[in-house]
């Protein structure tokens, strides 16, 4: 079993859903990263989406498209990202990272150097955005030759056949995107939400994490109450974009996240 699916699996068996925080490798320094992903580790993560620094993010909003400027100021690279995985596993070797990105830095690096480099550095998933299952079919088979989950977006807009595509090829979980647009923007519609989970959840037993739009205690309590977990990411980022040292990044994310996991621990 991944260590994904042992997550979702103990989490359940403690009626808990996950915590799953994303920000941008190498923001605001390539010298925080590590030290950032073991603070969200010790302040309430379940699950760690680390992003993968790319120059056109279009999934994303302003908050993280500056972090992904930020990153690439600093020359952060896919291979530096897969280095911060591997130095985070010196310590921790239980908490799930999953990489989220654009296919265009996979592919330069080459499927199987990538899929090979991420299983040695102890990566669990890849979520990779703009890649469509139709044109996944290679890269998800090295995934599945290295035990490392394929993870997929759903949007609102997604028609039920392709939500059953995607669920044949998923694996770990499945993220599903609360709102239509980029990250950050708009603001949750929890009815929207439960139906289309229930559509979801009619084609596929995989966990369902639901992000974008989730900004404070009391939006991730509430699709906490629906979905298997919530992942937090614009918000996130957004307080941590001036740290001018790991410290100052841990001191400004931590309590927020803290906080997030209180209340969706709260009865």
């Amino acid at each position: 079993m991944s260590r994904i699916a042992r997550c979702l699996a103990s989490l359940k068996e403690q009626n808990k859903k996950a915590l799953v925080p994303y920000f941008v490798s190498g923001d605001p320094s390539p010298e925080t990263t590590v030290d950032i992903m073991h603070a969200l580790a010790a302040n309430g993560a379940d699950i760690i989406e680390l992003g993968i620094p790319f120059s056109d993010p279009m999934a994303e909003g302003p908050v993280i498209q500056l972090a992904h400027e930020r990153a690439l100021e600093h020359n952060v690279s896919l291979s530096q990202t897969l280095d911060a995985v591997s130095e985070f596993r010196q310590r921790d070797n239980e908490t799930p990272v999953v990489l989220m990105g654009y296919a265009n830095p996979i592919e330069v690096m080459g499927y199987e150097s990538f899929v090979k480099r991420a299983s040695e550095s102890g990566v669990d998933g890849v979520l990779t955005v703009d890649m469509p299952p139709e044109e996944a079919t290679e890269f998800s088979a090295l995934l599945k030759q290295h035990d490392l989950d394929n993870i997929y977006l759903i949007a609102p807009t997604t028609a039920k056949s392709r939500v059953e595509l995607v669920a044949s090829m998923a694996s770990g979980y499945l993220y599903y995107v609360s709102l239509k647009g980029v990250t950050g923007a708009g603001n949750l519609d929890l009815v929207s939400v439960e139906e289309n989970l229930a559509v979801i959840r009619e084609i596929t037993n995989l966990p369902v994490c639901v992000g974008f739009g989730i900004k404070d205690a009391e939006s991730a309590k509430a699709i906490s109450k629906l979905a298997d977990g919530a992942v937090v990411g614009s918000a996130l980022v957004d307080r941590m974009r001036d740290a001018e040292d790991a410290q100052a990044a841990i001191d400004a994310g931590a309590p927020f996240l803290r906080s997030l996991r209180d209340a969706m621990d709260s009865e």
